[in-house]
């Protein structure tokens, strides 16, 4: 056995630079670009189905089904990708994804009636539902800890570049007849499905991943790319390997998954227990903010503060867009500096802010036929304030959190359950946002949606641990049977 099994973890000091390994950046960026598929669906939706409802004349009800049902499939893919991504690994998987979204993609382009559109929507959905499981947990299993906030958040920007690149994609084919631009719109996403497929092909697998089946000599070579100094890559493979070593016999050699649904949400220990509520809940959080929604609907939203040129409704969408993009780079670069709490409490802080202030000019324009200026203008600031605080906390740090607490046993699958409550909720919001609007209007909804976020910023702040500059093996002991004081002095409560 070389040196590099024969060293011990604790011979070597865990080294803590804080340079980027541009091997590490690159497998990771690539793998991230997946979620530009999602992000893409989210931002070109909200145009494409205002002509879609002039084209082929569907009702409310329909347009709700048809943009919910790719969040509500997705959760299918979502639990489909934890066991998947076991057995062929994380970045075939990743493979599995693109192409799966390219033929709903193609599906949706040549769409001829309201059937076909929601198959490539069911289909596409599903995609999409492996891709938000699987990047995050590959980049995360890839990264090295002072660098993990950083790549493991990548997926939230490349969300938030596909939602820019969708709002860009209605401004600039609105002017095309309607029988053909939402076609266009919703079809050339399946170009970046095909090169992410074929680029994810150069990829290195996971390390992690070929540690639980066994295959040692193939892992340390790519811990050794991905690291610093041999030293600190012989420190993370015996870390990886100890941490493989408590799975049982049969696991180690053949990683099967067997009775992990079992161990994971029927008879978990109380640190799985703790660790699943945190993933869980700060997934359900994320997507019981309304955020998917509030993009979605934004056209609506506008259009009923009096914005009716659709020009002009695009033209707001991409100022939207931008100022999500540029907020949610600042969280990555930042997040392995001042830590996922503190963005994280600032973030969902400045949600209730938004939130209250867009009911507020809601509220006014609703009561007021001659739409006052000043409550048009609040409302979309309120609505570039809420995407924005969005970006810089709950939005890349639920892809970072929810896939590096769990222990490498139950990483793939418990991800998995985590982002499948996210797709559901996410799912469900899009579904009935503009029903329960029109019934209660959209300044009551925007009020409850307040609430929400007033009970997640508790929620986050007594039972989320800090989580910053911990090895993925590190972090398992946050969630141990004893009180566990985090860097920012709050007690992770114990039973």
């Amino acid at each position: 056995m070389d040196s590099l099994e024969n060293s011990s973890s604790h011979d070597v000091p865990h080294p803590r630079k804080p340079v980027l390994n541009k091997y590490a950046f690159a497998a990771a960026l690539l793998a991230s670009a997946t979620s530009i598929l999602l992000g893409y669906d989210i931002g070109v939706m909200s145009g494409a189905i205002i002509f879609i409802k002039e084209n082929i004349h569907i009702s409310t009800i329909e347009v709700e089904i048809l943009v919910g049902s790719l969040n509500v499939c997705s959760l299918f893919g979502s639990l489909l990708a934890g066991k998947t991504s076991d057995l062929i690994g994380r970045r075939l998987t990743i493979v599995l994804a693109a192409s799966t979204f390219l033929v709903g993609a193609v599906l949706m382009g040549f769409a001829p009636s309201y059937p076909f559109l929601m198959t490539g929507r069911v289909i596409a959905g599903v995609g999409v539902g492996y891709s938000l499981m699987i990047a995050p947990v590959y980049t995360t299993e890839l990264s090295p800890a002072t660098s993990r906030g950083f790549l493991a958040s990548l997926p939230e920007l490349f969300i938030t570049l596909g939602i820019l690149f969708g709002y860009l994609s209605n401004y600039f084919l609105a002017g095309l007849p309607n029988r053909i631009n939402w076609r266009i719109m919703v079809g050339i996403a399946g170009a970046p499905a095909a090169a992410i497929g074929l680029g994810v092909l150069a990829m290195p697998e996971s390390p992690r991943w070929l540690v639980m089946k066994g295959r040692y000599g193939e892992a340390k070579k790519i811990i050794q790319k991905i690291s610093h100094t041999m030293e600190e890559a012989e420190s993370r493979f015996q870390e990886i390997k100890m941490a493989a070593s408590r799975l049982d016999s049969e696991n180690s050699s053949q990683f099967s998954g067997k009775g992990f649904w079992k161990e994971l949400l029927l008879t978990p220990s109380p640190s799985l227990r703790r660790i699943l509520i945190a993933a869980v809940g700060i997934n359900f959080f994320m997507q019981a903010s309304g955020n998917d929604a509030v993009v979605y609907y934004s056209p609506q939203v506008f259009k009923a503060a009096g914005i009716h040129n659709k020009r002009h409704l695009f033209g707001i969408t991409v100022i939207m867009g931008l100022s999500k993009t540029f907020f949610v780079l600042v969280s990555a670069l930042f997040l392995d500096r001042f830590g996922r709490r503190p963005l994280l409490l600032l973030g969902t802080l400045g949600m209730v802010f938004s939130l209250v202030g867009l009911g507020l000019g809601s509220k006014f324009l609703a009561e007021n036929n001659s739409k006052p200026t000043w409550a048009i203008v609040l409302s979309i600031i309120a609505v570039c304030a809420f995407l924005s605080f969005f970006s810089i906390g709950i939005g890349p740090i639920t892809w970072v959190y929810s896939s590096e607490i769990f222990p490498m046993k139950y990483r793939a699958q418990g991800t998995s359950v985590a982002i499948s409550v996210n797709r559901l909720v996410s799912g469900g919001v899009a579904m009935s946002f503009l029903t329960i609007a029109n019934k209660i209007t959209f300044a009551r909804v925007f009020f409850i949606l307040a609430g929400i976020m007033t009970m997640a910023t508790i929620f986050f702040y007594f039972l989320l641990p800090e989580t910053k500059g911990k090895t993925l093996e590190e972090i398992e002991g946050l969630f141990e049977d004893r009180p566990i004081l985090s860097d920012n002095s709050t007690i992770l409560t114990v039973d």
